[in-house]
């Protein structure tokens, strides 16, 4: 699974110490392996991202849940970049809106981008924190007005089941798929260690 690299590549990135630091302060993780940001003076990014969710009562960490991701854009730009998001779900505002069929950030719920460096510090309160590592000619990928929809033909697939919601897999817990294990098993470590 891509986004368990990606998980990893955040975990061992050393300006990103403050996502390393408030992954155990946070509702759930939106982890999107890539990315594509393409246009010229239109254009736009997507791709697909997992959301994980932790109890907070067992710190059992849950998923993965599918989802698609977008953005458009207007503007003079030109080129082609992916990035590898990492979103810290900070409230139960975002999180409950992740378990809705789509969520608009920047619309619906509050994003940021989040602090980066060794001795990076925020008093931010959104209810996203968002961290981007880019290559390419863009900067960075701005996440106002993005889109982010349930995948359920991918979730069906994964646990093989019909009809698989994100609230089955993230908060009932009746949806389970040893494909998650890994990512599972790296998300509580990481926690642990906090």
């Amino acid at each position: 699974m891509k986004a368990e690299a990606t998980f990893k590549n955040f975990e061992h990135d050393p300006n990103m110490k403050w996502f390393q630091r408030k992954l155990g302060e946070a509702k759930a993780i939106l982890i999107a392996p890539e990315i594509l940001r393409a246009g010229f003076i239109l254009g736009g990014s997507g791709g697909r991202a997992v959301l994980l969710a932790r109890d907070q009562k067992t710190g059992e960490w849950r998923g993965p849940a599918f989802y698609s991701f977008f953005t458009p854009s207007v503007g003079l730009q030109a080129g082609v970049s992916v990035s590898e998001v990492g979103t810290l779900v900070m409230t139960e505002k975002a999180f409950d809106g992740l378990l809705s069929t789509s969520l608009k950030m920047g619309g619906d719920v509050s994003v940021a981008a989040g602090p980066i460096g060794e001795g990076a510090e925020s008093n931010e309160q959104a209810d996203m924190i968002a961290y981007v590592r880019s290559q390419g000619i863009y900067g960075g990928v701005n996440l106002n007005s993005s889109v982010v929809k349930t995948s359920d033909e991918w979730n069906e697939a994964f646990y093989h089941q019909s009809d698989v919601l994100p609230p089955d897999i993230l908060v009932r817990g009746t949806a389970t798929s040893a494909g998650g294990e890994k990512l599972r098993e790296m998300l509580t470590v990481a926690t642990n260690r906090k």
